[in-house]
Parts: C-alpha cells; sequence; structure tokens
C-alpha cells in the first residue's frame, strides 16, 4: 500500500522539491502551507508520517504548535521537524514535544528520503515483531508490543514511537549496555548521538512524573545506556 506523507512548509518552492523528491520514491505527498489548513486534514485522516517547517510565516512557533497539536492525536504517528532553525533549544523543543527527528534544511534530499525510509522500515519491523512477541515484563515494567505501550507500576507511561523503541531495546537486554548506535540501529532510524540523548532525557522525565523515585535508567558515559533491573536497585 501507498503511504501518505504530509509537508507542512510555507515555502511554495521547498515544499514542492520535496514532494517532487518523495514522489519519486513512490510516496503519495501531500502540501499544506500553513498551520490551519494542515490540522483541518489531518482531522478528517491522519497520513503516515508528516514533516513540519517550525515556522509557518507569520505563525513563527507554528510548527511546535502543529506537532503538539498531533501529538494530541496521535501518539503514535511519526513526526519530522525540518527547519532552518538549528539552534538547540529548537532541536531540544521539537523533541520534548514528541518528534521523532529534527533535520536542518541544510540536508540533502537523499539524506531527508532516506531518514524517511528508516522511519517506515522502524513501523515494518514493528509490525513484525507484534507477531512473536506479546508482552515483555521486567519487574514493575510492562511492555506491550502489539498496543505500543509502556506501564511502570501499573502507571502508562506515554511514550512517542521513538522512545517505545529505545525502551523496547533496553529491556530486552537488562542489565546490558546498549550503545547509541545499537539504539539505532534497533529502531532502524538515522539520527545523530544528540538527538538519542535527548530521547533518553525525555523517557527518563516520563517515567519519574509516574514514579519520582524511578532509576532504572542508567547512563554509562562514553558507552551508552542500560536498564537496570530491580535485583539492582
Amino acid at each position: 500500500m501507498q503511504r501518505q506523507i504530509a509537508i507542512v512548509e510555507d515555502e511554495a518552492a521547498i515544499r514542492h522539491n520535496y514532494e517532487d523528491a518523495l514522489s519519486r520514491y513512490g510516496y503519495h505527498v501531500n502540501g499544506y502551507a500553513d498551520r490551519p489548513s494542515a490540522i483541518e486534514a489531518f482531522r478528517r485522516r491522519l497520513p503516515d508520517l508528516v514533516i513540519i517547517d517550525v515556522g509557518l510565516g507569520d505563525d513563527v512557533e507554528g510548527g511546535f504548535e502543529l506537532c503538539r497539536e498531533l501529538r494530541g492525536i496521535s501518539r503514535g504517528l511519526p513526526i519530522i521537524f525540518l527547519t532552518a532553525r538549528d539552534s538547540d533549544f529548537d532541536v531540544i523543543s521539537g523533541l520534548r514535544l514528541g518528534a521523532d527527528d529534527y533535520l536542518t534544511k541544510d540536508i540533502s534530499l537523499p539524506h531527508l528520503v532516506a531518514r524517511v525510509v528508516a522511519l517506515f522500515r522502524r513501523i515494518e519491523a514493528l509490525a513484525g515483531d507484534r507477531q512473536e512477541e506479546k508482552m515483555l515484563q521486567r519487574g514493575s515494567l510492562k511492555l506491550s508490543v502489539e498496543r505500543m505501550e509502556v506501564h511502570w507500576l501499573e502507571h502508562k507511561v506515554p511514550l512517542t514511537v521513538t522512545e517505545f523503541w529505545i525502551i523496547h531495546s533496553l529491556v530486552r537486554h537488562p542489565g546490558h549496555v546498549r550503545t547509541r548506535q545499537q539504539l539505532m540501529d534497533d529502531a532502524n532510524v538515522l539520527v545523530d548521538d544528540q538527538t538519542i540523548t535527548s530521547h533518553v532525557k525525555r523517557i527518563r522525565k516520563k517515567f519519574h512524573e509516574v514514579d519520582p523515585d524511578f532509576d532504572h535508567l542508567d547512563t554509562i558515559y562514553g558507552a551508552g545506556y542500560r536498564w537496570k533491573p530491580e535485583s539492582a536497585a
């Protein structure tokens, strides 16, 4: 089935370039110039992936607001920011809102397509895992692959797709250090080390929100991360 991609970009020439590039790879692409037209369309039907610019004309934070609205509609929808704004503050803001990736517009079109392909491969891999592995339990943690849900102490932890994959990778190998590269490979996603670090910080914060004493996601400096079994706490 043909994948549906939406691009929300206020500059028409840039938007059309991305539309043409992704269409050549067999995707069905719809473009939107502003947040109101995009969210109206998304409320009728969600695409399979959304690419968003941060600044949408006079709506300088429109992309962030659109991401927030989309996460209210769907926790699992893959979202990529593609923008000229490259400050650490903007990158962290985008990831905190639940985006799966944050790219700057100096990225080449083939590299952009590779990121999109990687996200779709991750979704396909997850669909395969659903057939093989229904539930993982590690002490107080329960992870449902079928529902893409994580519970800690019987409380649901609201993770995005990328965050879910990272936890899935870690809890499958409790006590073992997983490098950032291994987490990327397990998630079938191409991101840099800083992005993985930001995702892990966000995951840890979400667990702390349901359990202030949570202390089972370790950072092993210079190596990676590990899920610490409760017996070792």
